[in-house]
């Protein structure tokens, strides 16, 4: 390893944080998979530009070659890559003349893949951390998938959850991937009408659901918002109760214990490539969430892909991603499996008893991958705790974050208090592809704030107006090239329209994700924001990430939430919200010091008209701001039709913001 800081007079250059030793890197997977390309006549070069380069020209054979490389079960032939014909940028008519299955590739044996290896370990407040062995795992599964084939379940039927991350969970997934029926689930956490808003449209046979869980020292029970939801899907066949608080089962409803005490050995259908293997939903926050179809095809391919090449998991890791059901990280931290790790799961809070609490459980289960939230190493950093001096880190390889835009000091607190000898990995993607766009490579440096690559198979660019691609400028997030973990369409959907809106509104035929984006002549990525809530002042587009990067340096701010709204009067109002640590005040000498951050790190244009003191920033509960929705709200829209509070962390803060966005009207026309 070499750690590296490049000295330079503008600390907003990017530097070089840390280098993977020559050993490091060439054992690593991606390096194993440039060479076994490159043998094969595929490259000349197994440097990582040219592998991308050939990765991401249609039919030059890269999928069927990460299905080789990783020797993924399945019948027929990989030979033909799409349906005849096919350009559409979708999931859909891949590899038609192949049949496999998702459960099957994460519970199948190999090197590395004992029956005796832990395949789950799981965490959770108040209770004894759980070790399931793979041999213990495949009984539930077959258990479950024998049951729910007796209940009359069939390929291409919903199964639901209302799950924690938990054993259940994992089991309840895989169990209904193997027999390919469709799986679905909501985190307990959702409102009974967030979760009867995705699942009444899927219509599920089967609703697995927890009686409660428990977060921040607290009992949660949901075993009446359980009623309520079951009563409201009338395709219902089949409640199995998770007691998760105690052991009572409702009437009519089946224990799970009694479902999967059985055991057995999975039986796994083999379907079509492209059919539906889960569905995941956009965010709700603005009407009805999309019903998003990933097949078992792509999500095989694309998780080896990103998670055995990109993020180097091998047999005997231990991956821990702090995630809940209702993230799509959630899904792909399950996929870890696949490449025979073991997956932590861990259901409770992030920061009790303190800040540190997810380092203490990387270390309790000697955590090889680590992965959080942009905002959670923020909290840290701010609380001024250090991980590698408070806890044995000593097997972690590297550490991932994701959700939002970390600033450069965040990557360099993580080098000064966690390890230095650690790989800082950004994977950035969405819920709509179940995978990153650019993230993380084990054979390239860390530069601080930004992303190593743009992923295999993904063809990434960074389009201005005109639909041109430029290196070092910012610019949206398209992708030019299919990938086979796009969707294969939206639920209910069988025109496609809605699903050409969501992504080929604004370049006909190019996937845009709604990001900015910005492409080095190095080959790194700078993620700045979204671009759907961009900040349009006196004709200068910016975007929201550059002033919270500024705004998360200074320790008073526990979060932030930036608004450019057109008024009606045809003014421009620029708020900056912000809570505040324990004992700080919002007083004219902080004010003026986010001020002088902001004009420091972004510009005069940056700085907003006023910074206000909020409640609570308003957040999803997959922990992304509320931009659009708190700017709609501010510009009068009734809280009904501006968000779906079912979808909120804190619902009774919007109240606040319609309030202001009210008084400030009110006052323009007495002006």
């Amino acid at each position: 390893m070499v750690s590296v800081e490049h000295r330079t007079q503008d600390d907003r250059v990017p530097k070089v944080l840390w280098e993977p030793a020559e050993e490091r890197a060439e054992s690593s997977a991606m390096a194993r998979f440039s060479r076994w390309v490159a043998e094969r006549g595929h490259l000349a070069d197994s440097s990582y530009g040219p592998l991308w380069e050939w990765s991401v020209r249609p039919g030059a054979g890269f999928w069927p070659a990460v299905a080789e490389f990783f020797e993924i079960p399945a019948d027929g032939d990989w030979g033909v890559e799409r349906e005849p014909g096919r350009t559409d940028l979708s999931g859909a008519g891949w590899f038609p003349d192949v049949r496999l299955n998702y459960a099957e590739l994460a519970l199948r044996a190999g090197p590395g893949r004992n029956a005796s290896d832990v395949a789950l370990l799981a965490v959770s407040e108040g209770q004894q951390t759980r070790e399931v062995t793979r041999a213990e795992l495949r009984s539930m599964v077959g258990a479950f998938a024998e049951r729910l084939r007796r209940w009359g379940v069939r390929p291409g039927d919903r199964v639901a959850g209302y799950l924690p991350n938990c054993v259940e969970s994992v089991v309840a997934l895989l169990g209904t991937a193997a027999i390919g029926a469709v799986w679905s689930c909501c985190a307990p956490d959702y409102g009974t009408d967030a979760v009867i808003d995705r699942l009444a449209q899927i219509r599920p046979t089967v609703l697995v659901a927890a009686d409660g869980y428990r977060f921040g020292g607290r009992d949660i029970s949901r075993t009446a918002e359980i009623e309520a939801i079951a009563g409201s899907l009338p395709s219902l066949r089949q409640l199995v109760v998770v007691p998760r608080l105690n052991n009572s089962v409702p009437a009519g409803a089946a224990s799970w214990a009694d479902v999967v005490a059985p055991g057995g050995e999975p039986v796994f259908e083999r379907m079509p490539f492209a059919h539906p293997l889960w569905i995941l939903y956009s965010s709700g926050t603005t009407g009805q969430p999309k019903g998003i179809l990933h097949s078992h095809g792509g999500i095989a391919l694309e998780h080896c892909k990103w998670l055995g090449l990109h993020a180097d998991v091998r047999p005997g890791d231990r991956f821990f991603w702090f995630t809940s059901t209702a993230w799509m990280v959630w899904n792909g931290s399950i996929s870890a499996l696949l490449l025979g790790a073991t997956v932590v799961l861990y259901d409770g809070a992030p920061n009790r008893p303190d800040p540190g609490r997810l380092w203490e459980i990387a270390a309790q289960v000697r955590a090889t991958q680590f992965g959080c939230s942009a905002g959670y190493l923020t909290a840290c950093q701010k609380s001024g705790i250090r991980p590698g001096t408070d806890h044995d880190l000593t097997a972690l390889r590297s550490v991932a974050y994701s959700g939002s835009v970390l600033p450069a000091d965040g990557w360099r607190w993580v080098y000064e208090a966690v390890k230095s000898d650690l790989w800082l990995d950004a994977p950035c993607g969405g819920t709509d592809v179940c995978t990153p766009y650019v993230g993380g490579n084990p054979m390239l440096p860390v530069t601080a704030g930004e992303m190593q690559c743009r992923l295999l198979g993904t063809r990434v660019e960074s389009w201005d107006e005109q639909g041109r691609h430029a290196v070092d400028r910012r610019g949206e997030l398209v992708v030019t090239a299919a990938m086979p973990s796009m969707p294969i369409g939206f639920w209910d959907d069988p025109s496609g329209a809605r699903f050409r809106e969501a992504y080929f509104d604004v370049y006909p035929g190019v996937w845009r994700h709604g990001d900015w984006i910005t492409i080095t002549s190095r080959g790194t990525a700078v993620v700045q924001g979204r671009s759907d809530s961009t900040i349009n002042r006196h004709g200068v587009r910016m975007g929201s990430a550059e002033i919270y990067a500024a705004v998360d340096r200074i320790p008073e701010v526990a979060d932030s939430l930036v608004i450019g709204a057109e008024l009606d009067n045809g003014g421009y109002w620029m708020p900056l919200f912000v809570t505040l640590t324990d004992k700080a005040v919002l007083d004219d000498e902080l004010r003026a010091r986010i001020t002088d951050e902001i004009r420091r790190s972004c510009s005069p244009r940056h700085v907003p008209d006023e910074i206000l003191l909020a409640p609570a920033i308003p957040r999803t509960l997959t922990g992304k701001r509320l931009e659009v929705p708190v700017k709609r709200l501010l510009q009068g829209t009734d809280i009904a039709r501006a968000v779906n509070t079912g979808v909120v962390d804190r619902p009774d803060s919007l109240s606040w913001f319609a309030d202001l966005g009210t008084r400030r009207r009110q006052e323009g026309d007495k002006g």
